[in-house]
């Protein structure tokens, strides 16, 4: 009897897991000093999207402030889900903080009026500067600060709007691969309904996240938590990835580098500001 030998393998990893109460403990007090301490400002604006990362900023922010201090805003345009704002809803109801729902498809329109070939990729954009528009003017009404909801894997991936979704001046999730996110608001008991549902940027029907990325979460936060560490694609491979799905993240990373950097300023002296002339609040 010959035995046949099956070459295999081994399971590819996972993103790693979190320390659910240190990491609480850690983003809580990142935004009682960036904000109370640093800059001495007692209230945050938080734009609720209906989605699991919004959520759990909005919960970071209520137990470093108080739910009085947390100013929740709703910015649905004619086309987004109904169930974004119910979804959100649940979010203002968990945490009694206060709450605005401000329609921006007036002013979105005003503009894409005359942009009548503009496909759904601008068209998103547009609706995500006019959201960043109104959560400054409010922090401005409110003598607040915004504060981002945006995670590790979308700013990676370049899955985000530049100059809109990752503005605020503070992110608490910005180094929390969205598997993490997930993990957080189990933690802080997030509505499950949130941490269940499809993400989502809400731009038209039935679109979301995955579906747009071509790769689930769970296999795209596995595949950069090693690829930062430095692995070629040969060695992802061998470590137990599909080459293809490597290959897309690669090139998503590479592709987007210029979105997680401030403008590129032209030198011409020795004191450009970002380049070479920092004052120690700058590092």
């Amino acid at each position: 009897m010959t035995l046949r030998v099956i070459e295999s393998r081994p399971p590819a990893p996972v993103a790693p897991r979190i320390d659910c109460a240190v990491a609480t403990q850690w983003l809580v007090a990142f935004l009682r000093d960036e904000l109370l301490e640093r800059r001495g400002i007692r209230r945050a604006v938080v734009g609720l999207s209906g989605g699991v990362d919004s959520a759990v900023t909005a919960f970071l922010c209520a137990q470093a402030l108080g739910s009085e201090n947390v100013y929740a805003f709703r910015l649905p345009y004619e086309s987004s889900h109904p169930t974004s704002l119910s979804d959100a809803q649940l979010v203002v109801d968990a945490l009694k903080i206060p709450c605005r729902t401000i329609d921006i498809t007036a002013a979105v329109d005003g503009y894409l009026l005359n942009e009548p070939d503009a496909d759904a990729r601008r068209r998103g954009n547009v609706m995500a500067r006019m959201r960043m528009v109104v959560l400054f003017d409010q922090s401005a009404k409110l003598d607040a600060l915004p504060v981002g909801t945006g995670n590790k894997t979308e700013r990676l991936l370049g899955y985000f709007t530049w100059h809109a979704d990752d503005t605020p001046p503070l992110n608490p999730l910005g180094d929390l691969f969205k598997s993490q996110v997930w993990e957080l608001a189990r933690y802080l008991d997030v509505p499950q309904r949130l941490v269940e549902k499809a993400p989502t940027a809400d731009l038209q029907a039935d679109q979301t996240d995955e579906g747009d990325l071509g790769i689930s979460y769970a296999r795209a936060d596995a595949i950069l938590s090693q690829l930062l560490l430095g692995y070629s694609d040969d060695e992802l491979v061998a470590r137990g990835f599909e080459r293809d799905e490597v290959q897309l993240i690669r090139r998503r990373v590479d592709s987007t580098h210029w979105k997680r950097h401030l403008p590129t300023t032209a030198l011409l002296s020795s004191t450009a500001i970002n380049e070479f002339y920092l004052r120690p609040v700058d590092y």
